[in-house]
């Protein structure tokens, strides 16, 4: 079956980028022009998704208004003239990107139970999950990489990234076992391990491809990490039972609940963006004489 559905779980509380998303969610913090999320979105539908559904929470409704219409606005620019005519279309080309869809998780209870929000509207269908904290900027869409992979082997696919023995305790460890190329068996892992549970340094990073059994698996699942329900302790039953592939994707992931992270999207965005790439270059050069 084809993968047309997406969710993006954006209910997280940001704290570690306070004060900023004391009143702004994180996943609209801007790089250059554009908000995280629409970042997000737009992967999603490169790769061929039609369908998204986005888990917000109290406080998070400026996302909701980012995908609308602003006929105000639109109004504004329409009476702008020739040179208002491109921004005019990229502000409405936001409300037509997909058939977007909002529904509020009414507990921060974890990524597994923001996922578990999703059931409704997956129905019995794989679905792509983006995770609203990660930004993944490349030629080719890591969501699409996944669904192709989706597509050879008929299993549940993680997006994974190599990361140091330093910061895999913040993320995940996976059980893995070369297929080809970048594809990868996984067979067991673990959420935050400690060093003595940790299986490879590899970790999943921002995207996963899931079949609509995960939900019945969250049901079951008992709160991990944190005290919370954890998505990978649920995928790690799913890997031990069936097994998931693991894709290395290609592209740049970008952290943004990290404050170092949300800086080097910017940075690394500006200096190719089409209007002020050669001018913020410039800039960085007269700065780094300075450092």
């Amino acid at each position: 079956m084809k993968v047309t559905k997406a969710v993006i779980p954006a209910a997280g509380l940001g704290t570690r980028v306070l004060p900023a998303t004391k009143s702004m969610p994180k996943e609209m913090l801007p790089i250059v022009d554009k908000p995280a999320i629409q970042y997000i979105v737009e992967e999603a539908v490169h790769s061929g998704i039609t369908d998204i559904l986005i888990i917000t929470n109290r406080g998070k409704g400026l996302i909701e208004d980012h995908f609308d219409r602003v006929p105000e606005l639109e109004a504004r620019l329409t009476s702008g003239g020739p040179e208002k005519e491109k921004i005019l279309k990229e502000i409405v080309d936001i409300s037509h990107m997909a058939n977007i869809y909002f529904v509020r998780q009414k507990e921060t209870r974890g990524l597994g139970h923001a996922v578990n929000c999703a059931r409704s509207f997956v129905g019995n269908e794989p679905f792509a999950v983006l995770y609203g904290d990660d930004v993944i900027i490349g030629e080719d869409p890591a969501c699409a990489q996944l669904i192709r992979a989706y597509e050879e082997f008929g299993l549940g696919v993680l997006g994974v990234k190599e990361v140091t023995a330093e910061a895999i305790t913040k993320y995940s460890s996976l059980k893995v076992d070369n297929i080809h190329d970048n594809y990868y068996k996984c067979t067991d892992m673990v959420e935050k391990p400690t060093p003595d549970k940790i299986m490879s340094l590899f970790s999943i990073l921002g995207r996963c491809i899931l079949t609509p059994d995960i939900f019945d698996i969250l049901d079951s699942t008992s709160p991990g990490a944190g005290g919370e329900i954890q998505l990978t302790d649920a995928m790690g039953t799913m890997a031990r039972s069936k097994g998931m592939v693991a894709v290395d994707f290609t592209g740049t992931r970008y952290d943004m609940g990290n404050k170092l992270g949300i800086m080097q999207a910017s940075v690394e965005v500006a200096l190719k963006h089409p209007e002020i790439g050669d001018a913020f270059r410039q800039y960085l050069k007269e700065v780094s004489k300075t450092l």
